[in-house]
Protein backbone atom coordinates (compact mmCIF):
# COMPACT_ATOMS: atom_id res chain seq x y z
CA UNK A 1 0.00 0.00 0.00
CA UNK A 2 1.02 3.55 -1.44
CA UNK A 3 2.13 5.92 2.02
CA UNK A 4 1.77 8.43 -0.68
CA UNK A 5 -1.60 10.27 -2.05
CA UNK A 6 -1.92 12.21 -5.80
CA UNK A 7 -3.99 14.06 -7.12
CA UNK A 8 -4.19 14.72 -10.82
CA UNK A 9 -5.63 17.45 -12.96
CA UNK A 10 -8.82 15.72 -14.53
CA UNK A 11 -8.89 18.48 -17.84
CA UNK A 12 -4.84 17.45 -18.24
CA UNK A 13 -3.77 14.48 -16.02
CA UNK A 14 -0.92 16.30 -14.82
CA UNK A 15 0.14 15.36 -11.16
CA UNK A 16 -1.13 18.15 -9.05
CA UNK A 17 -0.26 17.69 -5.67
CA UNK A 18 1.29 14.66 -3.42
CA UNK A 19 1.20 14.46 0.11
CA UNK A 20 1.64 11.78 2.71
CA UNK A 21 -1.01 9.43 4.32
CA UNK A 22 -1.89 10.99 7.54
CA UNK A 23 -2.32 8.93 11.04
CA UNK A 24 -5.62 8.53 12.23
CA UNK A 25 -5.16 8.12 15.88
CA UNK A 26 -2.75 10.87 15.77
CA UNK A 27 -4.75 13.66 14.22
CA UNK A 28 -7.87 12.28 16.81
CA UNK A 29 -5.58 12.61 19.86
CA UNK A 30 -4.34 16.18 18.98
CA UNK A 31 -7.47 17.55 18.23
CA UNK A 32 -9.01 15.62 21.58
CA UNK A 33 -5.99 17.27 23.74
CA UNK A 34 -6.90 20.52 21.96
CA UNK A 35 -10.57 20.89 22.08
CA UNK A 36 -11.26 22.00 25.70
CA UNK A 37 -8.98 24.67 25.60
CA UNK A 38 -11.03 26.20 22.58
CA UNK A 39 -14.42 25.77 24.09
CA UNK A 40 -13.01 27.69 26.91
CA UNK A 41 -12.92 31.16 24.81
CA UNK A 42 -15.42 33.13 24.75
CA UNK A 43 -17.98 33.27 22.10
CA UNK A 44 -16.71 36.76 21.08
CA UNK A 45 -12.81 35.16 20.53
CA UNK A 46 -14.10 32.50 18.21
CA UNK A 47 -15.78 34.84 16.16
CA UNK A 48 -12.72 36.99 15.63
CA UNK A 49 -10.69 34.57 15.11
CA UNK A 50 -12.95 33.29 12.06
CA UNK A 51 -12.99 36.49 10.62
CA UNK A 52 -9.91 36.30 10.55
CA UNK A 53 -9.95 33.22 8.41
CA UNK A 54 -12.58 35.16 6.29
CA UNK A 55 -9.72 37.74 5.48
CA UNK A 56 -6.85 35.56 5.16
CA UNK A 57 -8.86 34.05 2.38
CA UNK A 58 -10.35 36.90 0.59
CA UNK A 59 -6.36 37.48 0.32
CA UNK A 60 -5.53 34.47 -1.23
CA UNK A 61 -9.03 34.14 -3.38
CA UNK A 62 -7.70 33.93 -6.67
CA UNK A 63 -4.54 30.99 -5.57
CA UNK A 64 -7.69 29.21 -3.86
CA UNK A 65 -9.67 29.61 -7.16
CA UNK A 66 -6.97 28.67 -9.38
CA UNK A 67 -6.02 25.50 -7.08
CA UNK A 68 -9.44 24.14 -6.84
CA UNK A 69 -10.09 24.42 -10.66
CA UNK A 70 -7.21 22.82 -11.68
CA UNK A 71 -8.57 20.05 -8.91
CA UNK A 72 -11.97 19.52 -9.71
CA UNK A 73 -12.01 20.50 -13.55
CA UNK A 74 -14.28 23.29 -13.07
CA UNK A 75 -14.36 26.77 -14.66
CA UNK A 76 -12.54 29.38 -12.89
CA UNK A 77 -15.25 31.72 -12.73
CA UNK A 78 -17.17 28.63 -10.67
CA UNK A 79 -14.12 28.05 -8.37
CA UNK A 80 -13.99 31.95 -7.67
CA UNK A 81 -17.75 31.60 -6.58
CA UNK A 82 -16.72 28.60 -4.54
CA UNK A 83 -14.47 30.96 -2.72
CA UNK A 84 -17.03 33.63 -2.13
CA UNK A 85 -19.27 31.34 -0.52
CA UNK A 86 -16.07 30.24 1.97
CA UNK A 87 -15.62 34.09 2.85
CA UNK A 88 -19.75 34.30 3.29
CA UNK A 89 -20.12 31.21 5.56
CA UNK A 90 -18.45 32.90 8.92
CA UNK A 91 -20.84 35.69 9.09
CA UNK A 92 -23.50 33.80 8.05
CA UNK A 93 -22.54 31.41 10.65
CA UNK A 94 -22.44 33.77 13.59
CA UNK A 95 -25.75 34.89 12.83
CA UNK A 96 -27.09 31.54 12.66
CA UNK A 97 -25.52 30.28 15.86
CA UNK A 98 -27.11 33.46 17.65
CA UNK A 99 -30.46 32.75 16.15
CA UNK A 100 -30.64 28.74 16.33
CA UNK A 101 -28.35 28.46 19.64
CA UNK A 102 -28.55 31.46 21.79
CA UNK A 103 -28.71 31.86 25.73
CA UNK A 104 -31.64 32.24 27.07
CA UNK A 105 -33.67 33.08 30.43
CA UNK A 106 -37.13 30.60 30.77
CA UNK A 107 -39.91 31.33 32.81
CA UNK A 108 -39.21 29.10 36.16
CA UNK A 109 -41.00 29.29 39.76
CA UNK A 110 -40.55 31.81 41.99
CA UNK A 111 -37.30 32.28 43.81
CA UNK A 112 -35.18 30.21 41.04
CA UNK A 113 -34.39 30.82 37.60
CA UNK A 114 -34.44 28.47 34.22
CA UNK A 115 -31.31 29.25 31.70
CA UNK A 116 -30.65 27.41 28.43
CA UNK A 117 -27.21 27.16 27.11
CA UNK A 118 -25.34 24.94 24.54
CA UNK A 119 -22.54 23.26 24.72
CA UNK A 120 -20.11 22.04 22.26
CA UNK A 121 -19.84 18.04 21.43
CA UNK A 122 -16.21 18.04 21.79
CA UNK A 123 -14.24 16.47 18.41
CA UNK A 124 -16.08 16.43 15.45
CA UNK A 125 -14.65 14.04 12.13
CA UNK A 126 -15.64 15.76 8.66
CA UNK A 127 -15.87 13.87 5.53
CA UNK A 128 -15.53 16.39 2.12
CA UNK A 129 -16.65 15.61 -1.04
CA UNK A 130 -15.07 16.17 -3.99
CA UNK A 131 -17.45 18.39 -6.43
CA UNK A 132 -17.24 21.65 -3.66
CA UNK A 133 -13.89 21.05 -1.96
CA UNK A 134 -14.06 23.77 -0.09
CA UNK A 135 -17.34 25.11 -0.05
CA UNK A 136 -18.77 22.24 1.54
CA UNK A 137 -16.51 21.06 4.30
CA UNK A 138 -16.22 24.52 5.22
CA UNK A 139 -20.14 24.61 6.03
CA UNK A 140 -19.35 22.68 8.89
CA UNK A 141 -16.18 23.07 9.98
CA UNK A 142 -16.81 26.89 10.36
CA UNK A 143 -19.80 26.25 12.56
CA UNK A 144 -18.33 23.65 14.38
CA UNK A 145 -15.52 25.64 15.45
CA UNK A 146 -18.02 28.37 16.07
CA UNK A 147 -19.54 26.16 18.99
CA UNK A 148 -16.14 25.10 20.56
CA UNK A 149 -15.76 22.03 19.26
CA UNK A 150 -12.30 20.45 17.47
CA UNK A 151 -12.43 19.37 14.19
CA UNK A 152 -10.71 16.36 11.95
CA UNK A 153 -11.41 16.88 8.62
CA UNK A 154 -10.66 14.21 5.80
CA UNK A 155 -10.80 15.89 2.43
CA UNK A 156 -11.88 13.51 -0.69
CA UNK A 157 -8.98 11.46 -1.76
CA UNK A 158 -9.95 12.62 -5.05
CA UNK A 159 -9.48 16.75 -4.00
CA UNK A 160 -6.60 16.46 -1.16
CA UNK A 161 -5.18 20.27 -2.50
CA UNK A 162 -8.25 22.12 -1.69
CA UNK A 163 -8.64 20.57 1.74
CA UNK A 164 -4.73 21.18 2.39
CA UNK A 165 -4.91 24.56 1.46
CA UNK A 166 -8.42 25.40 3.54
CA UNK A 167 -7.38 23.98 6.60
CA UNK A 168 -3.71 26.00 5.69
CA UNK A 169 -6.59 29.19 5.93
CA UNK A 170 -7.81 28.55 9.13
CA UNK A 171 -4.39 27.87 10.45
CA UNK A 172 -3.21 31.14 9.28
CA UNK A 173 -6.15 33.07 10.72
CA UNK A 174 -5.13 31.61 13.69
CA UNK A 175 -6.99 29.01 14.68
CA UNK A 176 -4.79 26.93 17.13
CA UNK A 177 -3.16 23.62 14.70
CA UNK A 178 -4.54 21.62 17.17
CA UNK A 179 -8.04 22.55 16.66
CA UNK A 180 -8.45 21.87 12.97
CA UNK A 181 -6.45 18.99 11.51
CA UNK A 182 -6.18 17.97 8.36
CA UNK A 183 -6.03 13.68 7.61
CA UNK A 184 -4.78 13.16 4.11
CA UNK A 185 -6.39 9.80 2.69
CA UNK A 186 -8.67 7.19 1.43
CA UNK A 187 -11.87 5.29 2.29
CA UNK A 188 -9.23 3.49 4.85
CA UNK A 189 -8.80 6.67 6.53
CA UNK A 190 -12.17 7.47 6.00
CA UNK A 191 -13.19 4.68 7.85
CA UNK A 192 -11.15 4.34 10.71
CA UNK A 193 -12.04 8.25 11.40
CA UNK A 194 -15.73 7.41 11.40
CA UNK A 195 -15.26 4.48 13.53
CA UNK A 196 -12.73 5.96 15.73
CA UNK A 197 -13.95 6.11 19.95
CA UNK A 198 -12.01 9.71 19.84
CA UNK A 199 -14.48 11.62 17.73
CA UNK A 200 -17.74 12.58 19.26
CA UNK A 201 -19.51 12.46 15.80
CA UNK A 202 -19.55 13.02 12.67
CA UNK A 203 -20.58 15.62 9.74
CA UNK A 204 -20.85 13.54 5.87
CA UNK A 205 -21.62 15.06 2.50
CA UNK A 206 -21.23 12.69 -0.49
CA UNK A 207 -23.03 9.78 -1.33
CA UNK A 208 -25.86 7.52 -0.10
CA UNK A 209 -24.03 4.48 -0.19
CA UNK A 210 -21.75 5.76 1.75
CA UNK A 211 -24.29 7.62 4.25
CA UNK A 212 -26.02 4.53 4.68
CA UNK A 213 -23.28 2.43 5.59
CA UNK A 214 -22.32 5.55 8.53
CA UNK A 215 -26.30 5.17 9.33
CA UNK A 216 -25.69 1.44 10.19
CA UNK A 217 -22.46 1.73 12.00
CA UNK A 218 -23.48 4.75 14.13
CA UNK A 219 -26.70 3.10 15.14
CA UNK A 220 -25.22 1.52 18.18
CA UNK A 221 -23.72 4.86 19.23
CA UNK A 222 -26.16 6.82 19.88
CA UNK A 223 -23.75 9.34 21.92
CA UNK A 224 -22.64 10.19 18.52
CA UNK A 225 -24.46 12.87 16.19
CA UNK A 226 -24.66 12.30 12.66
CA UNK A 227 -25.21 14.50 10.05
CA UNK A 228 -25.71 13.41 6.52
CA UNK A 229 -26.06 14.72 3.17
CA UNK A 230 -26.44 12.52 0.50
CA UNK A 231 -27.62 13.64 -2.47
CA UNK A 232 -30.73 13.46 -4.68
CA UNK A 233 -32.68 12.03 -7.80
CA UNK A 234 -33.98 15.76 -8.50
CA UNK A 235 -37.02 16.11 -10.36
CA UNK A 236 -37.81 19.34 -12.73
CA UNK A 237 -41.44 19.92 -13.94
CA UNK A 238 -41.81 22.21 -16.84
CA UNK A 239 -45.78 22.66 -17.25
CA UNK A 240 -48.26 25.43 -18.39
CA UNK A 241 -44.93 27.44 -19.02
CA UNK A 242 -45.41 29.53 -22.19
CA UNK A 243 -41.45 31.09 -22.34
CA UNK A 244 -40.07 27.99 -22.92
CA UNK A 245 -36.97 29.63 -23.77
CA UNK A 246 -36.53 30.77 -20.76
CA UNK A 247 -37.62 27.25 -19.09
CA UNK A 248 -35.23 26.01 -21.46
CA UNK A 249 -32.41 27.83 -19.68
CA UNK A 250 -33.12 27.08 -16.10
CA UNK A 251 -33.59 23.13 -17.19
CA UNK A 252 -30.36 23.47 -18.44
CA UNK A 253 -28.52 25.49 -15.79
CA UNK A 254 -30.45 22.66 -12.73
CA UNK A 255 -29.03 19.75 -15.00
CA UNK A 256 -25.23 20.71 -16.04
CA UNK A 257 -24.01 23.20 -14.08
CA UNK A 258 -20.80 22.04 -12.44
CA UNK A 259 -20.85 18.91 -15.11
CA UNK A 260 -23.81 17.58 -13.27
CA UNK A 261 -22.18 17.00 -10.47
CA UNK A 262 -24.15 19.33 -8.08
CA UNK A 263 -26.20 16.83 -5.19
CA UNK A 264 -28.79 19.33 -6.38
CA UNK A 265 -28.63 18.99 -9.70
CA UNK A 266 -31.50 17.62 -12.19
CA UNK A 267 -31.68 14.35 -12.90
CA UNK A 268 -35.41 14.04 -14.07
CA UNK A 269 -37.28 16.57 -16.95
CA UNK A 270 -40.86 16.08 -16.58
CA UNK A 271 -42.82 17.72 -18.89
CA UNK A 272 -46.24 18.03 -20.23
CA UNK A 273 -46.54 15.90 -23.21
CA UNK A 274 -47.89 19.16 -25.36
CA UNK A 275 -44.81 20.82 -24.52
CA UNK A 276 -42.49 18.13 -25.18
CA UNK A 277 -41.36 18.97 -28.78
CA UNK A 278 -40.75 22.66 -28.68
CA UNK A 279 -39.08 22.42 -25.30
CA UNK A 280 -36.90 19.63 -26.33
CA UNK A 281 -35.37 22.12 -29.46
CA UNK A 282 -34.77 25.30 -27.13
CA UNK A 283 -32.79 22.95 -24.50
CA UNK A 284 -30.76 21.28 -27.81
CA UNK A 285 -30.50 24.71 -28.85
CA UNK A 286 -28.78 25.86 -26.06
CA UNK A 287 -26.49 22.44 -25.18
CA UNK A 288 -25.30 22.78 -28.70
CA UNK A 289 -24.00 26.15 -27.85
CA UNK A 290 -22.36 25.02 -24.39
CA UNK A 291 -18.66 25.15 -24.36
CA UNK A 292 -17.19 22.48 -22.58
CA UNK A 293 -13.57 22.87 -21.82
CA UNK A 294 -10.44 23.11 -19.60
CA UNK A 295 -10.86 25.42 -16.10
CA UNK A 296 -8.93 28.49 -17.85
CA UNK A 297 -9.78 28.63 -21.10
CA UNK A 298 -10.86 31.70 -23.21
CA UNK A 299 -13.96 32.04 -23.48
CA UNK A 300 -14.56 30.92 -20.24
CA UNK A 301 -16.34 27.41 -20.82
CA UNK A 302 -20.15 26.64 -18.99
CA UNK A 303 -18.79 23.12 -17.89
CA UNK A 304 -15.18 21.41 -17.20
CA UNK A 305 -14.48 17.79 -17.14
CA UNK A 306 -16.03 15.08 -14.55
CA UNK A 307 -13.56 14.60 -11.67
CA UNK A 308 -11.72 11.57 -13.61
CA UNK A 309 -11.65 9.10 -16.16
CA UNK A 310 -13.41 6.51 -13.97
CA UNK A 311 -16.51 8.66 -13.52
CA UNK A 312 -16.31 9.23 -16.87
CA UNK A 313 -16.42 5.75 -17.77
CA UNK A 314 -19.26 4.82 -15.32
CA UNK A 315 -21.63 7.48 -16.37
CA UNK A 316 -21.14 6.46 -20.15
CA UNK A 317 -22.13 2.71 -19.11
CA UNK A 318 -25.08 4.24 -17.22
CA UNK A 319 -26.09 6.33 -20.32
CA UNK A 320 -25.77 2.80 -22.08
CA UNK A 321 -27.68 1.23 -19.90
CA UNK A 322 -30.51 3.39 -20.11
CA UNK A 323 -30.81 2.64 -23.63
CA UNK A 324 -30.70 -0.80 -23.42
CA UNK A 325 -33.59 -0.82 -21.11
CA UNK A 326 -35.38 0.91 -23.71
CA UNK A 327 -34.44 4.68 -22.89
CA UNK A 328 -34.25 6.89 -26.74
CA UNK A 329 -31.43 9.10 -26.84
CA UNK A 330 -32.28 12.57 -27.59
CA UNK A 331 -28.72 14.10 -27.14
CA UNK A 332 -25.94 11.45 -27.04
CA UNK A 333 -23.28 11.49 -24.07
CA UNK A 334 -20.12 12.42 -26.07
CA UNK A 335 -16.66 12.39 -25.02
CA UNK A 336 -14.79 14.73 -27.12
CA UNK A 337 -11.38 13.82 -25.87
CA UNK A 338 -10.16 10.14 -25.68
CA UNK A 339 -8.86 9.64 -21.59
CA UNK A 340 -9.64 12.60 -20.35
CA UNK A 341 -12.78 12.71 -18.63
CA UNK A 342 -14.96 15.50 -20.44
CA UNK A 343 -18.11 14.81 -21.32
CA UNK A 344 -20.83 17.03 -23.44
CA UNK A 345 -24.67 17.45 -21.95
CA UNK A 346 -26.64 14.28 -22.35
CA UNK A 347 -30.59 14.02 -22.66
CA UNK A 348 -32.73 10.47 -22.62
CA UNK A 349 -36.07 9.66 -23.26
CA UNK A 350 -36.99 7.42 -20.44
CA UNK A 351 -40.72 7.86 -20.52
CA UNK A 352 -41.22 4.42 -21.75
CA UNK A 353 -39.18 2.30 -18.70
CA UNK A 354 -40.34 -0.06 -16.56
CA UNK A 355 -37.87 0.24 -14.41
CA UNK A 356 -36.29 3.33 -14.38
CA UNK A 357 -33.19 2.92 -11.99
CA UNK A 358 -33.80 4.94 -8.80
CA UNK A 359 -29.79 6.02 -9.56
CA UNK A 360 -28.02 9.35 -8.35
CA UNK A 361 -26.36 9.89 -11.79
CA UNK A 362 -23.39 12.56 -10.97
CA UNK A 363 -22.91 13.80 -14.53
CA UNK A 364 -24.30 15.88 -17.45
CA UNK A 365 -27.01 13.24 -17.97
CA UNK A 366 -30.68 14.72 -17.93
CA UNK A 367 -33.49 11.88 -18.11
CA UNK A 368 -37.10 13.21 -19.75
CA UNK A 369 -39.84 11.90 -18.79
CA UNK A 370 -43.49 12.89 -20.49
CA UNK A 371 -47.02 13.46 -18.86
CA UNK A 372 -50.54 14.10 -19.72
CA UNK A 373 -51.39 15.25 -16.55
CA UNK A 374 -49.80 17.16 -13.61
CA UNK A 375 -51.07 15.02 -10.63
CA UNK A 376 -49.13 12.06 -12.81
CA UNK A 377 -46.04 14.61 -12.80
CA UNK A 378 -45.60 14.96 -9.81
CA UNK A 379 -46.12 11.43 -8.86
CA UNK A 380 -43.54 10.90 -11.04
CA UNK A 381 -41.36 13.99 -9.27
CA UNK A 382 -41.99 11.50 -5.93
CA UNK A 383 -41.03 8.30 -7.50
CA UNK A 384 -37.96 8.29 -5.55
CA UNK A 385 -36.10 7.09 -2.66
CA UNK A 386 -34.53 10.11 -2.46
CA UNK A 387 -35.74 13.66 -1.59
CA UNK A 388 -32.98 16.83 -1.79
CA UNK A 389 -34.44 19.26 -4.34
CA UNK A 390 -37.62 19.70 -6.77
CA UNK A 391 -38.58 22.44 -9.02
CA UNK A 392 -41.55 23.31 -11.20
CA UNK A 393 -41.67 25.67 -13.94
CA UNK A 394 -44.98 27.17 -14.38
CA UNK A 395 -46.79 31.00 -14.34
CA UNK A 396 -49.82 29.15 -12.65
CA UNK A 397 -49.71 29.80 -8.74
CA UNK A 398 -52.69 27.49 -8.30
CA UNK A 399 -50.26 24.76 -10.12
CA UNK A 400 -47.58 26.11 -7.54
CA UNK A 401 -49.25 25.33 -4.21
CA UNK A 402 -50.51 21.69 -5.51
CA UNK A 403 -46.50 21.07 -6.13
CA UNK A 404 -45.32 22.30 -3.21
CA UNK A 405 -48.16 20.64 -0.69
CA UNK A 406 -47.42 17.10 -2.79
CA UNK A 407 -43.31 17.37 -3.79
CA UNK A 408 -41.91 15.35 -1.25
CA UNK A 409 -38.13 17.49 -1.00
CA UNK A 410 -36.10 19.64 1.42
CA UNK A 411 -35.78 22.19 -1.30
CA UNK A 412 -38.76 23.21 -3.47
CA UNK A 413 -38.44 25.88 -5.99
CA UNK A 414 -40.71 27.85 -8.43
CA UNK A 415 -39.46 28.94 -11.68
CA UNK A 416 -36.09 28.97 -10.21
CA UNK A 417 -33.17 25.66 -10.67
CA UNK A 418 -32.89 22.67 -8.30
CA UNK A 419 -29.81 24.11 -7.32
CA UNK A 420 -27.91 27.46 -5.93
CA UNK A 421 -29.33 27.34 -2.47
CA UNK A 422 -28.63 29.71 -0.48
CA UNK A 423 -26.03 29.56 2.65
CA UNK A 424 -28.24 31.76 4.33
CA UNK A 425 -31.13 29.06 4.29
CA UNK A 426 -31.29 25.76 6.03
CA UNK A 427 -30.28 22.97 3.29
CA UNK A 428 -30.93 18.95 3.48
CA UNK A 429 -33.35 16.44 2.37
CA UNK A 430 -35.72 13.64 3.37
CA UNK A 431 -35.42 9.77 2.52
CA UNK A 432 -31.80 8.87 1.06
CA UNK A 433 -31.02 12.41 1.17
CA UNK A 434 -30.08 12.85 4.67
CA UNK A 435 -30.97 12.09 7.95
CA UNK A 436 -33.19 15.35 8.85
CA UNK A 437 -30.16 17.01 10.22
CA UNK A 438 -30.13 20.19 7.67
CA UNK A 439 -27.29 22.27 6.88
CA UNK A 440 -25.77 25.66 6.01
CA UNK A 441 -28.28 27.90 8.46
CA UNK A 442 -29.23 24.80 10.28
CA UNK A 443 -25.98 23.29 10.87
CA UNK A 444 -25.81 24.93 14.38
CA UNK A 445 -28.62 22.59 15.58
CA UNK A 446 -26.08 19.49 15.41
CA UNK A 447 -22.54 21.40 16.22
CA UNK A 448 -24.05 22.05 20.07
CA UNK A 449 -26.32 20.22 21.98
CA UNK A 450 -28.49 22.69 24.42
CA UNK A 451 -28.06 22.19 28.25
CA UNK A 452 -31.49 23.55 30.60
CA UNK A 453 -30.64 24.47 33.99
CA UNK A 454 -32.67 25.27 36.57
CA UNK A 455 -30.79 27.58 39.01
CA UNK A 456 -31.40 29.30 42.48
CA UNK A 457 -29.46 30.88 45.00
CA UNK A 458 -29.42 29.06 48.10
CA UNK A 459 -31.18 25.59 48.17
CA UNK A 460 -34.76 25.66 49.70
CA UNK A 461 -36.52 22.35 50.02
CA UNK A 462 -39.60 20.90 51.95
CA UNK A 463 -41.64 17.68 51.39
CA UNK A 464 -44.70 18.24 52.55
CA UNK A 465 -46.52 14.40 51.90
CA UNK A 466 -45.71 11.14 53.12
CA UNK A 467 -43.48 11.16 55.91
CA UNK A 468 -43.92 10.56 59.21
CA UNK A 469 -43.94 12.87 62.19
CA UNK A 470 -40.56 13.23 62.91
Amino acid sequence: MSSELLSYEPATGAELWRGAIGDVDAEVAAARASWAGWAAQPLAYRVEALRRVANVVRARADAFADIIARETGKPLWEAHTEVDSVIAKVDISVTAYAERTPQRRLEAQMGSRMALRHKPHGVLAVLGPYNFPAHLPNGHIIPALLAGNAVVFKPSEKTPATGEFLVGCFHAGGIPEGCLRLLIGGAAEGKALAAHDGIDGLLFTGSAHTGIALNRAFATRPEKILALEMGGNNPIIVWDSPDLHAAAVVVVQSAFTSAGQRCTAARRLIVDQKLYDPLMAEIIKIVKRIIVDEPHASPAPFMGPVIDNDSADLLSESFLELMMRGGRPIQHLERPIANRPFLRPALIDTTDLNDRPDIELFGPILQVIRKTSFADAITEANNTRYGLSASLLSQDPALYDQFWANARAGIVNWNKPTNGASSKAPFGGIGWSGNHRPSAYYAADYCAYPVVSSEADQARASIGVGLRDG
